[in-house]
C-alpha cells in the first residue's frame, strides 16, 4: 500500500518529468513540458485534489527505473503498478498490449491493433496511444507507423521526443528518421 496521494516531478536525460499516484498505483506520469512551470501546472490541471509531495519508497522506485530507463540503462517499467480503472476498456487493452514491448524495439500501430483483437483499428489504437496517461510506463513512444515512419507524438517536442526516447533506447529507426541532437 502506498502512503499518502500526491505527486513529484524529477529530473530525467530528456527532462522534467512528472509522476502522479494514488494510495494504490500510479495514477499518472508526465513527460517534460518547456519548463518546470510548465510540466507543475499541467499535473495540477489534471490533478488539482492533490500536493506536490515526496514520493514514498515504491514511487521511488519507479522514479529510479524510469531514469535508468531514459539514460539508456535499459531496464522494465512492466512491474509498475498503474489505477487504469478509469481508462476505457479499449485503451486499457492498447497499454496493456504497449507495455510488452521491450526496450529498443517498435511495433507498428497496426501491430497493436491485431494484438488486441481489433485488426482495422490502427487509427484507433493511434487515438488510444495520444490520450495516454502513463507515458514512458506505457511506452506509446515504441509504437510507429507501418511505413517505418515515427508517426505522431502529442508530448512537448512532438517527433522530435519520440524519436531521442527511441534513440536513447538504441532503437534501429530508418534513415529518414534520424538527425542530430
Amino acid at each position: 500500500m502506498l502512503s499518502d496521494p500526491g505527486y513529484t516531478l524529477f529530473d530525467t536525460a530528456i527532462g522534467q518529468c512528472g509522476i502522479v499516484w494514488s494510495n494504490s498505483a500510479v495514477l499518472g506520469t508526465l513527460l517534460p513540458e518547456r519548463d518546470t512551470q510548465a510540466t507543475r501546472a499541467r499535473l495540477r490541471a489534471r490533478f488539482p485534489a492533490l500536493s506536490e509531495i515526496s514520493p514514498p519508497p515504491r514511487i521511488e522506485s519507479a522514479i529510479s527505473a524510469i531514469m535508468a530507463l531514459l539514460t539508456g540503462a535499459g531496464g522494465e517499467l512492466r512491474e509498475i503498478e498503474l489505477d487504469d480503472s478509469t481508462v476505457p476498456p479499449f485503451h486499457r487493452a492498447v497499454y496493456a498490449a504497449t507495455r510488452e514491448i521491450p526496450p529498443g524495439t517498435t511495433r507498428t500501430y497496426g501491430e497493436i491493433a491485431k494484438r488486441v483483437g481489433e485488426p482495422n483499428a490502427a487509427r484507433a489504437v493511434g487515438q488510444a496511444l495520444g490520450r495516454n496517461p502513463f507515458p514512458i510506463i506505457v511506452p506509446c513512444h515504441r509504437v510507429i507507423a507501418a511505413s517505418g515512419r515515427l508517426g505522431g507524438f502529442t508530448a512537448e517536442g512532438g517527433v522530435n521526443t519520440k524519436q531521442r526516447m527511441l534513440q536513447i533506447e538504441g532503437a534501429a529507426l530508418p534513415p529518414d528518421n534520424l538527425s542530430l541532437f
